[in-house]
């Protein structure tokens, strides 16, 4: 049994227009609501053993946040910014079968879109929300469409 996490960023500050959109930082509600994320996930019990974030900042930032809560490395992977579903499933299938609990964290409507292709799941999916997939398979690369469960989505609210 594999454990998929999939993560949206959490909130981004739009302030400053002159920014590109990969260089935008998290918001003071982003910089709350992730490490509360995360704290929360690490309270459940949960098991996350690798983490991959897309390289946009307040992708990165969001995951540093598990990755600090969950005392792992993040592995940057560039093609989760602004990913389809289609990608985000690639990179998911190619996780180390040694992984059990993997999380990617990247940005909407990808994020929505993949948890939708993988379980059939249609959620609206806010920022720094998570979905928790399973996929009943023991290699990442039998992950296809509609092979997972849904089995939680959380949100920081």
């Amino acid at each position: 049994m594999k454990t998929l996490l999939l993560a949206r960023h959490a909130k981004s500050d739009w302030g400053d227009q002159a920014l590109r959109d990969h260089d935008r930082p998290l918001n003071a509600r982003g910089m709350r609501d992730a490490p509360a994320m995360a704290t929360r996930l690490v309270d459940e019990g949960l098991r996350l053993q690798h983490i991959v974030s897309s390289t946009a900042l307040r992708a990165r930032t969001t995951a540093d946040e598990y990755a600090a809560a969950f005392r792992l490395e993040v592995a940057d992977e560039p093609a989760l910014y602004a990913a389809s579903a289609r990608t985000i499933l690639s990179v998911a299938a190619a996780l180390p079968d040694a992984v059990d609990v993997a999380m990617l964290i990247g940005h909407n409507p990808g994020m929505a879109d993949a948890v939708a292709e993988l379980t059939g799941e249609h959620v609206e999916f806010p920022t720094c929300a998570v979905a928790e997939c399973t996929v009943d398979a023991e290699s990442w690369a039998e992950l296809i469409e509609g092979s997972g469960r849904m089995v939680a989505l959380r949100t920081p609210r």
